[in-house]
């Protein structure tokens, strides 16, 4: 969407506020070390042309409202409703305050089940569809419905999540310790703060518990204030609280993403969940969302069949798959803390299970409670000042493999872009290349097998995103530079052919658009010319591409790195890419290997579209 990271990376707080994971006692009290996960290099958007941004989920709700209503969506609230029709409900309606509560099929496709509050009176209503995306989150109600099942790891842990405001505590650390993710150990309490906005004071703070000896119930506002100056190091005057959540952490997969017909389709937090570690949740679902909207666009506009939708499954579970083990051993990762400060979670949950098996189960509810608050105070006591510092041995052995840990990259990790930029596609909507394909469930990338040190290697690999570089437009009198991804149209369904400027290219391309223009399949070819290249050379395109007016030439920009695009991309200059509409590459080959360029491009568009 036009301007959406512009408008994200002005708006999120300087990088500087929250760069760093910090573990310490209190938040005014010892710092038990930090980590510092930008480096240089991430600043120089040298592999992306956006960097790691830090924003709160309902900012950017906000954002992709704001830019839906300049797209020509309607906001509808559920007063709204009542006026419209439902022609109108089915084109360019938001309908906001709906919740979903049954799913049924027809021949003619399916019918939801909706209710909202009108008057305070509950008013159902049903709409009609032809495909339902279910993206209602992790407790999915369409998943329920159409009784979709998720495998995988339940209950990893159990947290109550307060999200609050105090700008004392944001001012505080504004100045004094500035940062993302708050680790915090005393005698006192233990919890996870997250700082979304230090200028405003806004936070989220996750308190693990153990139901049933410790319940939801227990945490009104007034104990979570008290947690809050516990871990805080004092009573705060202007703490709000704004909301108090409890939530289960899974690792779990949906075992099917569509189903019934290719009618009903999963996206996001519908289906999978992860811990949330690294930002595998949201980077994971936007995924989804990017792959599966250019296929039912190719479905409603008669371009492919309905089959195509069950290659967004094929393309996005394995995927899932892998992120939801990363995201795992993610958590796990930060599990080394507390345990390097002897208080091993693994030991926890094994007094929580003793407590819940037969043995403790005989004694009463309320003496179950206080038994296991018990414990985990003593436990907690090793966190203590007069254990945990450098002239007490256990303290300092304990401290020096705290240091061990967060020098060798061993703990919660931030940024993962092999996973987030180097996922790559092995079948689905694309021309497989022959050869090796990965078992389910892993990615492809350097092969390093510690999978926290992986790096990201661009190559434009049949699968994968197209890699990015800076280019500028031939023949245009803007001199601003542009992505690689920019090529791939927003706001449209369009292919994109890349090319160099090398006369079996051209060739290869003149017939790609004929046979595109017959499956009416929008294609864009671009032709991208060495650095240094005249708009006076550009102009051989007009020729070599005629009759065809649907491309652009442009000319690489090299920044710090003098490799051309053809050696970024692994491939020579006779190169040539099927970029799809969501960036991914549909098909490459070298243009003097292909014998019978109509029949292959006609075999390439069969493949990607399902076409019979």
């Amino acid at each position: 969407m036009d301007c959406l990271a512009e408008d994200i990376e002005r708006l999120q707080p300087p990088v500087d506020l929250w760069r760093k994971f910090i573990y310490c006692t209190s938040l005014s009290g010892s710092i038990l070390g930090s980590v510092d996960h930008m480096q240089p290099q991430d600043f120089e958007k040298i592999i992306s042309p956006t960097s790691v941004a830090h924003f709160s989920q309902y900012k950017l709700v906000r954002l992709l409202l704001k830019q839906l209503e300049t797209l020509g969506f309607y906001i509808c609230a559920p007063s709204d409703f009542e006026s419209l029709n439902h022609k109108i409900i089915c084109e360019r309606k938001i309908l906001m305050g709906h919740e979903c509560h049954s799913v049924n099929f027809t021949d003619k496709g399916v019918t939801v089940g909706v209710s909202f509050l009108e008057e305070g009176k509950i008013v159902d209503r049903d709409i009609h569809c032809d495909i339902l995306v279910g993206s209602d989150g992790a407790r999915s109600t369409v998943r329920k419905l159409v009784g979709i099942d998720m495998k995988g790891e339940r209950d990893l842990q159990k947290l109550v999540s307060v999200h609050f405001l105090s700008r004392d505590l944001g001012q505080y650390l504004l100045h004094e310790r500035p940062g993302m993710l708050f680790f915090i150990f005393n005698p006192k309490a233990i919890g996870v703060l997250v700082a979304h906005d230090l200028y405003e004071g806004e936070f989220v703070l996750q308190i693990p518990y153990y139901p049933p000896q410790q319940m939801f119930e227990d945490f009104d506002f007034k104990v979570c204030e008290q947690i809050i100056s516990n871990l805080v190091g004092w009573n705060l005057a202007d703490v709000q609280i704004l909301d108090a959540k409890p939530w289960a952490m899974h690792a779990e997969v949906a075992e099917n993403f569509v189903s019934f017909d290719n009618r009903v389709v999963l996206v996001g937090d519908a289906a999978h969940r992860f811990p949330p570690a690294g930002g595998f949740g949201m980077n994971t679902g936007i995924q989804d969302a990017h792959n599966l909207a250019w296929k039912i666009s190719s479905l409603l506009n008669g371009i492919a069949p309905r089959s195509i939708l069950q290659t967004y499954e094929t393309e996005r579970r394995p995927i899932a798959i892998s992120n939801t083990e990363l995201s795992v051993q993610n958590f796990k990762a930060a599990m080394a803390v507390p345990a390097a400060l002897g208080l091993d979670p693994t030991i926890a949950n094994s007094v929580h299970q003793v407590m819940n098996s037969s043995i403790g189960s005989i004694l009463p509810s309320k003496l179950q409670k206080v038994a296991l608050e018990g414990i985990f105070s003593i436990g907690r006591a090793q966190l203590s000042d007069f254990l945990l510092n450098e002239k007490n041995p256990l303290g300092s052995f304990r401290l020096a493999k705290l240091r061990r840990i967060f020098q060798e990259g061993k703990s919660l990790q931030l940024q993962f872009p092999a996973e987030d930029l180097g996922f790559r596609y092995y079948e689905g909507a694309l021309v497989a290349n022959a050869g090796h394909v990965p078992p389910q469930g892993t990615v492809e990338a350097d092969g390093n097998s510690d999978r926290q040190l992986r790096k990201y290697v661009p190559a434009a690999r049949t699968g994968s995103r197209l890699p990015h570089m800076q280019l500028h437009a031939l023949k245009s009198p803007n001199e601003d530079c542009f992505s690689t991804l920019d090529l791939i149209s927003g706001d449209k369904l369009e292919f994109v052919l890349v090319i160099a400027p090398i006369k079996q290219s051209y060739d290869l391309a003149r017939i790609a658009l004929k046979v595109a223009s017959e499956f009416k399949v929008p294609l864009k070819v671009c032709v991208i010319w060495p650095q240094g290249s005249s708009s006076e050379k550009a102009n051989g395109s007009d020729k070599e591409l005629e009759p065809w007016s649907n491309y652009i030439d442009v000319e690489e920009v090299h920044r710090s790195s003098s490799m051309s695009w053809w050696d970024m991309c692994q491939m020579t200059s006779k190169g040539v890419i099927l970029v799809r509409p969501d960036d991914h590459i549909a098909w490459t080959a070298e243009s003097d290997a292909v014998k019978d360029p109509f029949l292959e491009m006609e075999r390439v568009f069969t493949i990607i579209l399902k076409r019979e």
